[in-house]
């Protein structure tokens, strides 16, 4: 008998998994000591396994057990359509208010995050499993490049002794790998700044590095800049403070700056009835410096408003934002206007960091170097063959679809973890409490500046 169409799902399993975090300082406050992540795991009637990573949460997690029904018993070959029937049938929780994150407000990530993109990864693996072709090769025009150049992606790290064993961070002080070890120790001073990069260079060959701003006051932050551009004179360095300074402070602290910033990420936010569009446009007016967001070009509609406005040159597309086909989209409408792409990141295993990796080899042009958190939670691998930075870049795998191998044993130790933790939902305000009692969390005020 002749069986013809592409195979069928077979089976959805959606599985949280928690890893281990370093005590991570940004504008909405200090990294627990772990984070939650959402898996999907396609099998089909071929006998092949699909797999695809999301944030964390329980809302996003019954978000994903919700699809079931509308994905299994599906042929694998209407993907579009299977995303189409989860669209057209979800509605907007009354929560939602359509502000986004332009203000950073972690608790509206999981309405920014939509839930289906994990499914639309683990159903592009099977698709590229079917037809015997790499994922990327699936999107947009195709496969573009072999590998993906990454950026050393650096953080302002707090004291994690101050949380005493209330919040037992990870200790990696014993570890024979020198980035390891320096991951889960304070470093809030130019100098450890400088040493951080300099031990991420050696490691994984990064050339080029972003500071997550918004922690300090935002002259002391441009003094790691300085630093870090001292040391790497050659290198790109960019700097994001999530919107936190004023216009006023963001114009003032940026101009001295131009010719040391390669671009400036989203640096204020909305204020005086202006929203982030519009006041980012005003910068870019009075700053000759490239903007680049992944807070105020979330979807379609806003992007439409950034690009009227001319508020942005970069466009960080996350794929968990914006899917993996609507990212390349992204990308080529911006490859076609003489604007640049590229990807924000959040604390993801590898199964991100492999599917950013497909996103990436399809996307035209020149991408920007892209962000990765996964340098912070290496080591923790859910694949038995996670792709390699090598040199600065990411390697793109060359097998069927994703190209990796799911590593079920580890899979159920996240998920043991998950099931242990207090909350499944990110809450930064949490471990500032330990830092600074009373703590809450303000747009316009860096983490550690209060009073």
């Amino acid at each position: 008998m002749t069986i013809k169409g592409t195979p069928t799902v077979t089976r959805m399993q959606v599985i949280p998994v928690a890893g281990y975090d370093s005590m991570l300082m940004t504008l909405s406050g200090a990294h627990a000591p772990w984070f939650t992540r959402n898996l999907v795991i396609l099998k089909d009637s071929a006998g092949n396994t699909g797999i695809g990573e999301i944030h964390g949460g329980d809302y996003t997690c019954e978000a994903l057990r919700s699809c079931v029904p509308l994905v299994v018993g599906q042929p694998v070959g209407k993907y579009r359509a299977i995303l189409d029937t989860i669209h057209k049938t979800s509605t907007h929780v009354p929560e939602d208010d359509g502000e986004g994150i332009q203000s950073l407000d972690i608790s509206k990530l999981k309405y920014v995050v939509k839930a289906e993109w994990a499914i639309e990864c683990a159903l592009l693996d099977l698709l590229g499993q079917y037809l015997d072709l790499p994922m990327c090769e699936l999107l947009g025009d195709g496969k573009q490049r072999d590998q993906v150049e990454t950026l050393g992606y650096l953080f302002y790290v707090s004291d994690k002794a101050k949380a005493g064993t209330a919040l037992p961070y990870l200790d990696e002080s014993g570890s024979s790998d020198p980035w390891f070890c320096l991951r889960r120790q304070e470093m809030l001073t130019p100098d450890r700044i400088v040493e951080q990069a300099q031990t991420l260079q050696e490691k994984y060959g990064f050339r080029n590095f972003k500071l997550k701003g918004g922690v300090l006051n935002g002259a002391e932050e441009m003094e790691s800049v300085r630093a870090l551009k001292k040391r790497f004179p050659t290198g790109r360095i960019n700097i994001d403070p999530n919107g936190a300074w004023s216009l006023a402070e963001a114009i003032d602290i940026c101009r001295p700056m131009e010719g040391i910033l390669t671009y400036i990420e989203d640096p204020c936010g909305p204020e005086s009835g202006y929203s982030s569009r519009e006041i980012m446009a005003e910068f870019k007016n009075a700053v000759r410096l490239p903007v680049a967001t992944n807070m105020i070009a979330t979807d379609w509609r806003q992007f439409y408003h950034a690009a009227a406005l001319k508020s942005v040159d970069i466009v960080l597309a996350d794929p968990h934002f914006w899917g993996f086909g609507g990212s390349v989209r992204m990308a080529q409408i911006l490859n076609d206007w003489g604007l640049t792409w590229g990807s924000h990141s959040n604390n993801h295993f590898d199964i991100t960091l492999t599917a950013f990796a497909h996103v990436a080899a399809a996307a035209p042009g020149n991408p920007t170097a892209l962000d990765t958190h996964w340098i912070w939670q290496d080591g923790q691998n859910l694949l038995k063959d996670t792709p390699r930075i090598v040199d600065g870049y990411l390697q793109v795998p060359e097998k069927p679809g994703m190209g990796v191998t799911i590593d079920m044993e580890r899979v159920m130790e996240a998920n043991a973890l998950y099931n242990r933790l207090p909350s499944h939902d990110r809450d930064d305000a949490v471990a500032m409490q330990y830092l600074i009692p009373g703590w809450k969390f303000d747009s316009k005020k860096p983490a550690l500046v209060r009073g």
